[in-house]
């Protein structure tokens, strides 16, 4: 049995000046299992995209995912408070740092979700290194999280770059796109899908025609369409996010250069992207992603659930990674009878995951959370029966094969 207890939310102190609101699941009745448990309190923290432009994939549905894993997971902690609180990084590092800092020092936060936008997640990740709290990292995609950077505090749910250039470049010059041009978002991000991708199709004896780039959240994306257009290649490969994705696959529409035989492959498109863009402007487009609400009854109804509190909309990957790191957290929160993450770590990459949203899998020693990765084509609107159902399932691309190896990420936790 569970209760609900919320309190109203607050404008935090200090340098982040960001908002918080509090949920808690408190469960009556003692557990000794979870005797060990500091004040039987385990608390969450969301720090993701509230009012950017990645909200729409992350925020709110990242806090509400967080909440169900909550409330899935409360029965296994009797007599222990389970609390999620949230705040809005504002997709600044420093202020990242600086919340994560006052959930640690001052508020007692016991692992931080989330975190989308690789400059914010590295930032946390550097205040977590040696700390007594878990990072599980469901938002960003470097894959220095797993490199050079790895923590033994880190966990990386969802994806990265390596994953998604690797799902999607592989399938699509496997399938006779041989010829890409790239339309490149000009920071480190975009660099890195960019590099990736280009390894998987020149190893694959395809060839790299050509690339342009352009600044983060550029309006115009004319003059690099047309370069794209004229270079005459199969695939035009879009290395950019959210927001930059979204313009640059409207305006491809408009200037005809999908109609003209040209394909789109979106290194990094997620469900939210593609209602933002319509599948009238979408359809046929290729992309990678780790998770689809419609892709089996356990995906649907976790969306079903999602929906009920998001005003019918379904769970982004992103979002659906909250949950299921915020789940396996638990787990291994539950099996080492503690929230220190010195323990908890071991714990995390010793237990196997296995939820209804990304089902069997593993954490390795760098932090890397292994399952399967998912090869869509985005609908036509005549094939979709109906809201957001927006995907069909080309291929899925097993755990072993999805992400990087271990031994070539350089992290120092590899031996």
């Amino acid at each position: 049995m569970w209760t609900h207890r919320s309190s109203a939310g607050r404008l935090a102190a200090g340098a982040a000046g960001t908002a918080a609101g509090c949920l808690a699941l408190l469960l009556a009745g003692a557990g000794g299992a979870a005797a060990e448990i500091p004040n039987k309190h385990v608390k969450l923290g969301v720090l993701t995209d509230m009012s950017g432009f990645a909200s729409d994939s992350t925020g709110r549905g990242s806090v509400v995912a967080a909440e169900l894993a909550a409330e899935d997971f409360a029965k296994e902690l009797p007599g222990v408070t389970i609390e999620v609180v949230h705040a809005d990084h504002q997709n600044k590092p420093d202020i990242g740092a600086a919340t994560t800092r006052r959930w640690l020092d001052q508020e007692h936060v016991d692992a931080i979700l989330d975190v989308p936008f690789s400059s914010v997640a590295l930032a946390v990740n550097e205040v977590t290194r040696n700390s007594k709290a878990m990072f599980i990292a469901s938002g960003p995609g470097t894959t220095e999280l797993t490199g050079a950077k790895c923590s033994a505090n880190t966990v990386q749910w969802t994806y990265d770059t390596w994953a998604l250039a690797n799902g999607t470049a592989r399938a699509v010059t496997e399938a006779g796109g041989r010829n890409w041009y790239f339309l490149t978002a000009d920071y480190a991000f975009g660099h890195a899908l960019e590099r990736d991708a280009s390894a998987v199709v020149t190893g694959m004896g395809g060839k790299v025609v050509g690339s342009v780039r352009h600044p983060p959240s550029a309006s115009d994306f004319s003059s690099y369409l047309l370069q794209a257009q004229a270079s005459g290649a199969q695939i035009i490969g879009l290395a950019n996010a959210v927001g930059d994705t979204i313009s640059s696959v409207k305006q491809a529409t408009e200037f005809g250069i999908t109609s003209s035989g040209q394909r789109l492959a979106a290194l990094l498109m997620q469900l939210s992207d593609v209602a933002a863009v319509g599948l009238k402007d979408a359809q046929g487009l290729y992309l990678t992603e780790a998770f689809y609400w419609d892709l089996n009854p356990g995906t649907r109804a976790f969306a079903d659930r999602f929906a009920a509190r998001m005003e019918g909309r379904r769970p982004t990957g992103n979002q659906a990674g909250v949950y299921a790191g915020a789940l396996h957290y638990l787990k291994a929160v539950k099996a080492a009878n503690s929230t220190d993450a010195t323990v908890v770590a071991a714990k995390m990459r010793e237990l196997p995951t296995d939820d209804p949203l990304f089902g069997k899998g593993s954490v390795r020693v760098d932090g890397r959370a292994v399952h399967d990765m998912l090869f869509f084509e985005v609908k036509s609107p005549d094939e979709s029966k109906g809201p957001w159902d927006f995907y069909k399932l080309v291929r899925t691309i097993p755990g072993d094969q999805a992400f990087r190896p271990l031994g070539e990420g350089g992290c120092p936790l590899v031996k």
